[in-house]
């Protein structure tokens, strides 16, 4: 008679002390280039500025196991727990402490209030499996790109209208690319409805930079996602079947001129602002 001996240990990338990294790709692009927006617009970087990024990114961070816990809810994963615990113990314990020292305590509080509403959102549409919707997405970058004005906000001490018009230019300006990567699946959304969310974008971007909210330089940073947009129409055929490599590729080279064009339009040395 022969034994099978059956090995009962987790594999390397089980282990509860292996820390979990998001392998969204796209979003560490988002998080960064809206950071960094911010920071410009800020016109500095200090310390608190570090404590901000490290804050945006392990609260990120957070949200990776959380949403996978939700998804295997039928059993308990310590790792995971573990995880989101540590990830948002850390971004919390910044916050809290950038709150306190913040002059503007109440702009940083919405920060968050918007933030914490985001993820109630994104966990509630994750546990009925609908985490890729459309309305899921645009929250999740709009939740993301709030890392713009915490930058400012951390850094400054204070919250201005620019800084929450960077927010919206950001949000917007990545929203496209719902529109754009969604294109190479099965069912793709209508042309009708990736043409009037640019059209809106468009028309919004123009209203905040009427208002005197954001530079010329910086709104026509939002004409960078239109051209995108209006490529990828063009070849439509060679975009949905090309490699996702391409896509990226894509993706991260507009996401580059953007915050180059929005930089220089805030930087000091050009002398403008938002």
């Amino acid at each position: 008679m022969t034994v099978t001996t059956t090995h009962t240990h987790s594999p390397r990338s089980q282990r509860w002390y292996q820390p979990t990294i998001s392998p969204e790709h796209g979003v560490y692009v988002i998080l960064a280039v809206s950071f960094l927006t911010g920071a410009a617009a800020a016109q500095q970087w200090t310390w608190v500025t570090t404590l901000a990024l490290v804050c945006a990114f392990c609260g990120f961070q957070a949200e990776h196991p959380l949403v996978l816990q939700i998804k295997q809810r039928r059993s308990w994963k310590p790792r995971l727990l573990l995880w989101a615990g540590l990830y948002g113990g850390v971004a919390g314990a910044i916050a809290l402490w950038l709150l306190g020292k913040s002059h503007s305590a109440i702009a940083l509080g919405l920060i968050y209030s918007a933030v914490s509403l985001a993820l109630m959102v994104d966990t509630a549409l994750v546990w009925r499996r609908q985490q890729k919707s459309v309305v899921n997405e645009l929250i999740t970058f709009a939740a993301v790109c709030l890392s713009a004005p915490l930058a400012y906000t951390a850094t400054t001490g204070t919250l201005s209208m620019g800084a929450i018009a960077l927010w919206a230019i950001n949000t917007l300006f990545f929203a496209s690319a719902i529109f754009t990567v969604k294109l190479r699946k099965p069912n793709p959304p209508s042309i009708v409805a990736s043409a009037t969310f640019h059209a809106i974008a468009t028309a919004l971007v123009l209203v905040l930079g009427l208002a005197g909210w954001l530079g010329w330089m910086t709104a026509a940073a939002f004409g960078i996602g239109l051209l995108k947009f209006m490529l990828i129409r063009w070849q439509k055929d060679w975009y949905c079947t090309t490699k996702i490599q391409h896509v990226a590729l894509i993706e991260t080279a507009s996401s580059v001129l953007f915050l180059g064009m929005v930089s220089e339009s805030l930087l000091p040395h050009l002398g403008l602002s938002i």
